[in-house]
């Protein structure tokens, strides 16, 4: 079979340096034990397992104020989604040695919140419900900061500030984006718009657009709650008009999706290891609809092939809050 494999895919360099947090403070011995990760340190579940198997505590399931105070001492880690300022306060006045690994696009964003708050302004932030970075950049400043997901959002906000600046999630599609922009500068045509989308992710949609339009399928690799990894099968379906699946790894993979098939195209998230990717396209590359022996699929990889190994000493590249 025939394979297109569009670049850039897999780990952005946010991603990259929040895994690396987390493996230098594992090999570091001085730091308080246990150590936890407030939440997915990136949305994949083979990194989140890769990182339990070394003994790190990834605790998940609600508000990151909720799971902080689940944990017991030690050492928490922020992940790579940021939070907002009164995480990190809870987590200074019960005394817990923090590290930060907030990508910095996601920073910037929340300086650039902070400034306009600063200045007067109200924020309208287009962001998916229930995530957890638009639960930190709210959490900047909860009465100024309107999280808005869709047009319906939009019609049941009203605001009198004629100081408005809009921003967003990083992850989003750029297209999606930029029609509900659209939509609130004509409901608020003095608002000021900063796009944040970060360059991986539109580098990565801008891709798919271009390429998955000459395949019959189109597969992403990613986990189901990486918000990047969706908008990629979003952008491959509507902007490409190719049929597109979503898998973890190549166990996922259904053969009769094969079927009649000539040309796939795979891409991958950016919290999604290369290696998982990998296993997927050697796959689809030796396939043969004709030959039943090259139908098998495994998904076993290593956990050193999805781990980095620490380049920096963990105080050299983590914000500690003290």
């Amino acid at each position: 079979m025939h394979v297109i494999r569009i670049t850039p895919r897999g780990y952005c360099h946010g991603v990259v340096g929040a895994m690396n947090i987390v493996q230098s403070a594992v090999n570091d011995p001085t730091l308080p034990r246990p150590i936890y990760i407030v939440g997915m340190i990136v949305h994949n579940r083979h990194v989140v397992d890769a990182f339990n198997s070394e003994g790190v505590i990834t605790l998940d399931g609600g508000s990151r104020m909720a799971l902080l105070d689940q944990a017991s001492g030690g050492t928490v880690i922020f992940t790579a989604h940021g939070v907002a300022p009164d995480v990190r306060r809870r987590a200074a006045e019960r005394g817990l040695y923090v590290l930060d690994a907030t990508c910095p696009d996601v920073t910037r964003t929340h300086d650039l919140i902070r400034d306009r708050v600063a200045a007067g302004y109200d924020i309208i932030y287009i962001g998916r419900k229930g995530h957890p970075e638009p639960e930190g950049a709210v959490g900047i400043a909860p009465s100024r900061v309107h999280l808005v997901e869709a047009e319906a959002d939009l019609r049941t906000l009203t605001l009198t500030n004629d100081r408005i600046a809009v921003t967003n999630q990083t992850t989003l599609s750029q297209w999606d984006t930029a029609a509900l922009i659209e939509k609130i500068k004509a409901r608020y045509p003095t608002a000021e718009v900063y796009n944040e989308i970060c360059m991986a992710t539109q580098l990565r949609q801008q891709a798919v657009a271009e390429l998955a339009g000459e395949a019959d399928l189109c597969i992403v690799v990613g986990d189901t709650r990486s918000n990047n990894s969706n908008r990629l099968v979003q952008v491959s379906e509507e902007i490409a008009g190719t049929p597109t699946k979503l898998v973890s790894d190549v166990s996922q993979i259904d053969i009769k999706w094969l079927f009649g098939k000539h040309t796939v195209a795979v891409t991958s998230g950016a919290s999604t290891p290369s290696a998982i990717t990998r296993s997927v396209i050697d796959y689809l590359e030796q396939f043969d609809e004709s030959d039943a022996t090259t139908w098998g699929r495994k998904a076993t990889v290593a956990d050193a092939l999805i781990l980095p190994k620490p380049r920096i000493a963990v105080r050299g590249v983590t914000n500690v809050v003290s």
